[in-house]
Formats: structure tokens, C-alpha cells, sequence
């Protein structure tokens, strides 16, 4: 795999055994090019930081392809609508929380609209049918006001390691197309 892929992730961060972990092994251990980006205050996150984390990491980095789990989709939202982002190939939007999102710890990551920008020649909006963070209805909803592509997985949770997902072979086989 010849792409630069950046990995981002939500509240709390993603380390082992969640999938976005494994991806960053998998992809690195066939010496591809990843970025796993460990945003500052993990469980207590402010978007002013996390969004000059990210915009520096772009910058460096450079990638072709970003993945984003959880509020990290949230921040990119923000990047987008701030037209501060830069254009890539493809983005994968996982399970997003609520645009109506109330968790204290969250707060500055709110309130958030849609873009009408997100900057990737090809997005995929991924959800679950039981996401404790986000309904199927606003999943549909968002997918519509994005107008990109939805893949939704039955009870799949907030598609992380409580819900089962350490290896995700799927994701690793979409990263590793070269369209």
C-alpha cells in the first residue's frame, strides 16, 4: 500500500485492543505509511487544541487517505467548516456522535453543523443500527445533508473494542484499494 493513511481518534483515545490500533499495526507492519495521531487530554478533549494537533499533523504528514472514529469526525467537521482542511482522497466518517450531543467532556466540540465541504474525493459514512451516541435516524439524516454513501452495520455498538471490534479486516481491505 502506497497511500499515507491518518488514523484519528475519538474521546478517550483508541489504544489496543480497538481496532483503529490494530489498523495502524496492520497497515505499518507491511511498511505502508500511517499516522496514528494521539490527540493531547484524551478523556477531557478541547477542540481549539485537538483541531492545531491536526491541522499540524495534515500539514506534516500529508496523508491521502484519513480515518476518523467517533468526535474525531465531529473535529473534522469543524476543519472543514473552517475551511482550514486540505483535499484528500478518501475519508471514512466512523460512527459519529450526535449532533446534539450533551456529554460535558464534550463540550467544546459543540455545537457543530454539517459541511458542505468535507474536502475527500470519496466519503464513506459508517454507522450501527444500536450506536449509543447516534440514532439511525440522525444517521440518515446526516448521510443525507452530507450526500455521500452510508455503510451500516447491524449491532455493531459504537463500533470500538467493547463492541467486538479489535481486528476490523474490512476496514484494512478498503484502506488498501487503489481506486
Amino acid at each position: 500500500m502506497n497511500k499515507k493513511v491518518l488514523i484519528l481518534h475519538g474521546w478517550g483515545g483508541s489504544d489496543y485492543p480497538h481496532w483503529q490500533s490494530w489498523l495502524a499495526g496492520e497497515i505499518a507492519k507491511n511498511y505502508g505509511k500511517v499516522s496514528f495521531l494521539q490527540f493531547s487530554n484524551l478523556d477531557f478533549p478541547n477542540k481549539d487544541e485537538w483541531k492545531d494537533e491536526l491541522i499540524k499533523e495534515l500539514y506534516d504528514f500529508q496523508p491521502d487517505i484519513v480515518i476518523c472514529h467517533s468526535v474525531a469526525n465531529i473535529l473534522w467537521f469543524h476543519l472543514c467548516n473552517d475551511l482550514v482542511s486540505t483535499q484528500i482522497e478518501r475519508l471514512y466518517l466512523v460512527v459519529p456522535p450526535s449532533l446534539e450531543c450533551d456529554i460535558p467532556e464534550l463540550e467544546s466540540f459543540y455545537p457543530c453543523k454539517v459541511p458542505t465541504n468535507l474536502y475527500a474525493q470519496k466519503a464513506l459514512l459508517i454507522t450501527s443500527t444500536n450506536d449509543p451516541y447516534m440514532t439511525q435516524d440522525e444517521s440518515k439524516k446526516l448521510q443525507q445533508e452530507l450526500e455521500i454513501p452510508m455503510k451500516v452495520l447491524e449491532n455493531a455498538g459504537h463500533i470500538n473494542a467493547d463492541s467486538g471490534f479489535g481486528e476490523w479486516q474490512w476496514m484494512l481491505e478498503e484502506v488498501s484499494k487503489d481506486y
